[in-house]
């Protein structure tokens, strides 16, 4: 079987969210932050960078750590913390890296200055080289200084950055002046700064800097007003992630919007105003989705960051998933795009074939990790803390990365497969649940397969015959019974004739 990739396409233990993707040469490049496999907060290691062939977007490496949190000045000052960075390519043919400090649980990363290291290669070791400043050296703090994309437009380095809380937009600011002066507080902005800044303090901004890659050359301006009631915003208003792409002569901004759990657009003709939003590219729980809800979200939701990139004449969109019942454990995953001749991008499904350039094979076992829909019926959207309640999610214990808590009415989903028709399945589990798990190819749908579960303290194996239609499918698993059972692997075999059970069997296809 030839070598397959599936989300996420690192390896299941590699946990690197806001990923922005750049071609460089004849490899693609993901810098992005770096989690902590269950971790107490965000953006908990230092960078590595993962790439591969542009060719061969099933073959990644690890091209190791890049740059440490300890390298910037701000690391003594507690603000341990590097969040989304982008890398640009300089007119010097240099690389560098621009990235905000920040403290736990993301305080204090909304008043430092945009940091800069530098390398002469992509993935190279870079080195501290100075915030972005204004010409008398000081730096350069106008706005909020958060989550920073970089574009060298023909020449012209523009860095484009900024958040958005809705505190302006609320009504009856006046009435309410003292409460939200106070909660703003974590932006270190003055009271004149907050109440008469051109635009507000908030929204996404654009600097241009000069060859040194620090220095601004004029003001920073805003591309999107803050205030987007009565403007095609208004439904999906930005809050931070801010990537720019040109494609042509059109300028493509992706941002995280309000709803926090989208990747949005906006294009304009213009690199610094004149945006109109284009629509929503991806969910990390579908919503949105052919017309799906928010209540009838297909995973926990929460903070997404990412971009597109045109890889070998294919355009893709990459994102972030959650795990571990919290917004601090999150994992690169991807989608094929279309950009349409009007430009417009239609929103994608989250799938697990991803990077393949179609279905995963129906034969061999895979992590169970690889669901991309993960759901009890009522999954949380989560913002900036850890869920205590039980609900079906990604998790870890040791080396072993299972699907866990999976209790009565629970759906795994897995999309898509290529199925050559009847077949031998099967999962690994563990846990004191007692039950019965269906196999559909839609959910309410036919049963395919039935695998009765009984308590197991150690990993079971149990496997059967899924009566499966030839083709491409989902495949939906749904637990029924009392109790509840992690699973950590998913079997599928080789047609009955062929005569080979998947029991017992480990050789696992893997992104490793």
């Amino acid at each position: 079987m030839k070598r397959q990739v599936y989300n996420p396409f690192l390896p299941i233990y590699e946990y690197i969210p806001d990923g922005e993707p750049h071609v460089f040469g004849d490899r693609v490049y993901l810098y992005g932050s770096h989690d902590k496999e269950g971790g107490e907060t965000f953006c908990m290691r230092d960078y590595v960078v993962y790439s591969a062939p542009v060719d061969d977007l099933t073959n990644w490496r690890c091209e190791g750590t890049i740059y440490r949190a300890d390298q910037d000045p701000a690391y003594v000052t507690d603000r341990k913390y590097m969040y989304a960075p982008d890398v640009v390519r300089g007119n010097d043919g240099k690389y560098y890296l621009y990235y905000c400090m920040s403290g736990r649980d993301g305080k204090g990363g909304y008043f430092g200055p945009i940091s800069v290291a530098v390398c002469d290669t992509p993935a190279g070791k870079y080195r501290y080289l100075g915030y972005v400043r204004y010409p008398d050296g000081s730096p350069m703090l106008d706005f909020v200084c958060f989550d920073p994309g970089v574009l060298n437009d023909n020449g012209v380095i523009r860095i484009y950055y900024g958040t958005q809380f809705p505190y302006e937009e609320e009504p009856g600011f006046a009435e309410n002046e003292a409460r939200i002066l106070e909660e703003m507080e974590m932006f270190h902005k003055s009271r004149e700064e907050i109440l008469h800044t051109p635009g507000g303090v908030m929204g996404p901004c654009m600097a241009v800097v000069g060859d040194d890659m620090l220095t601004v050359q004029a003001p920073p301006k805003h591309i999107i007003p803050c205030r987007t009631q009565g403007t095609s915003f208004a439904e999906h208003p930005f809050f931070e992630a801010s990537s720019m792409r040109k494609v042509g002569d059109k300028y493509y901004f992706i941002y995280s919007s309000w709803k926090n759990h989208e990747l949005c657009y906006a294009t304009s003709d213009r690199p610094d105003e004149g945006f109109t939003f284009g629509g929503t590219i991806v969910s990390n729980g579908d919503v949105g989705y052919q017309g799906r809800a928010e209540q009838d979200r297909l995973n926990m939701t929460g903070t997404t960051h990412g971009s597109i990139e045109c890889i070998d004449g294919k355009w893709y969109v990459f994102y972030h998933r959650l795990t571990h019942k919290s917004d601090y454990s999150r994992q690169a995953c991807a989608e094929p795009i279309t950009l349409l001749p009007d430009g417009s991008i239609p929103q994608v499904e989250i799938t697990s074939c991803g990077l393949n350039g179609g279905p995963l094979a129906a034969v061999g076992c895979y992590p169970a990790v690889i669901a991309c829909n993960i759901t009890n019926g009522h999954m949380p959207h989560g913002s900036n803390h850890r869920f205590t309640e039980k609900f079906p999610h990604v998790t870890h214990c040791g080396e072993d990365r299972f699907v866990g808590e999976i209790q009565d009415g629970t759906m795994l989903g897995y999309k898509y497969f290529a199925f050559s028709g009847e077949t031998t399945w099967g999962v690994e589990l563990r846990g004191n649940g007692s039950g019965t798990i269906r196999a559909y190819t839609e959910p309410g749908g036919k049963i395919i397969g039935s695998l009765p579960v009984t308590p197991a303290e150690n990993w079971t194996n149990c496997t059967g015959v899924l009566h499966a239609p030839a083709g491409t499918h989902p495949l939906y698993l749904v637990y029924t019974g009392t109790g509840e059972i992690a699973i950590k692997t998913l079997y599928l075999g080789e047609t009955l004739e062929g005569g080979e059970t998947l029991k017992g069997k480990k050789e696992c296809v893997n992104n490793d």
